[in-house]
Order: structure tokens, then C-alpha cells, then sequence
């Protein structure tokens, strides 16, 4: 593949958006090119709101591209595929967050994410190659959830070990596997 017709990066954030040590974010300013889907003003945990941002973000780029969304960031991208027929050169998926499941405090509870459109999460085949990237300790989803998953999507299915949500909260700001991972796509 040509330099011209390398896939733009598109980071498809959580709910928290825009997290500056976040690996997202660390990584976005490392590779030329790279956008992120803006943080919403309002409908916060909307997942229409949500859905339809990545879908903007999208309209803005010409030519192929790599989705790599992180926690609710990864429901978005897999409600967004149920929705849209644009041709998506692969997607990497981090530490999907499970929001049919109790979240730890300080995160949406389940009705509230059920009163969002949340529920139920798509558990459709994706229709472009896809990489999960789970941890076994992730507090927001389980492991077999996450193995569920990604078999359900069709998805490659990476184990990265004991190493939380992969967050700041989990000690990442800079995670290098996650430029393995994308480069595994292209």
C-alpha cells in the first residue's frame, strides 16, 4: 500500500472522551494523520448521540480507514456497524466495555445505560476485519465476555494479560502493543 493510500486512523473514545494520558490520545499525536471523534456537548451517554458522532467523523474523511475505539468507544463502533454500510478497512477494539453487566462505582449503572439505547449489545458479525484486545482483569468486562464477543463479531481475540481496562486508571498512558495491533490491520 502506498503512502497515499494509507487508512486514516479514526480513535473512537469511551465515555470519557478525551482523556489526555490516555494511550488514545498519546498515540493519536503519534501517528501522522490520525483523528479522533470529537467529545460530544451534550447526550453525554447517549448512544445515538455517540453513534452518530462516529459517523460524522467518518463523513469527513475520504478513503479507507482504521477504527480504534477503547471501552464504550468499542459499542459504539459495533452499534455504528449495525447502522452504516461504508467500507471500514479494520477496526481494533479495546477492552470492550460490557454494558448489559454492573459497572464498578463512578461508572453509568445499567439502567442508565438502558435508558441511553445501550442494551442489548449487537452480537452481529462485523462486516470488515476486526482485532479484540481484552485483558483478563478488566473491571468492566469480564474475560469470557469479552471472548463472547469477539467470536460473535467475528473478531481476532488478543489476550494482553492482567492489565485492567487499559486506562491511566490501570497505570497505561503510553501502550505500545496498541501500534502493534493497528499495524496488524494495515
Amino acid at each position: 500500500m502506498t503512502q497515499a493510500t494509507q487508512p486514516t486512523i479514526l480513535f473512537v473514545p469511551g465515555l470519557r472522551d478525551h482523556v489526555e494520558e490516555h494511550w488514545q490520545t498519546i498515540l493519536q499525536k503519534k501517528i501522522p494523520g490520525a483523528r479522533s471523534v470529537p467529545p460530544l456537548e451534550h447526550d453525554k451517554f447517549s448512544r445515538a448521540a455517540r453513534v452518530e458522532a462516529l459517523q460524522t467523523a467518518l463523513a469527513e474523511i475520504d478513503g479507507p480507514v482504521i477504527l480504534v475505539a477503547h471501552s464504550a468507544g468499542v459499542m459504539i463502533t459495533v452499534n455504528w456497524a449495525q447502522m452504516y454500510d461504508r467500507p471500514i478497512y479494520g477496526a481494533m477494539l479495546a477492552a470492550p466495555a460490557d454494558v448489559e453487566s454492573p459497572m464498578p462505582a463512578g461508572y453509568p449503572t445499567v439502567d442508565v445505560l438502558r435508558a441511553n439505547g445501550w442494551l442489548p449489545i449487537p452480537r452481529a458479525r462485523l462486516p470488515f476485519p476486526s482485532i479484540v484486545a481484552a485483558s483478563t482483569n478488566d473491571p468492566l468486562c469480564v474475560f469470557e465476555r469479552a471472548s463472547g464477543f469477539a467470536r460473535d463479531w467475528g473478531s481476532r481475540f488478543i489476550d494482553v494479560g492482567a492489565v485492567g481496562h487499559i486506562n491511566p486508571a490501570a497505570g497505561f498512558g503510553e501502550w505500545t502493543q496498541a501500534e502493534d495491533l493497528i499495524r496488524q490491520l494495515r
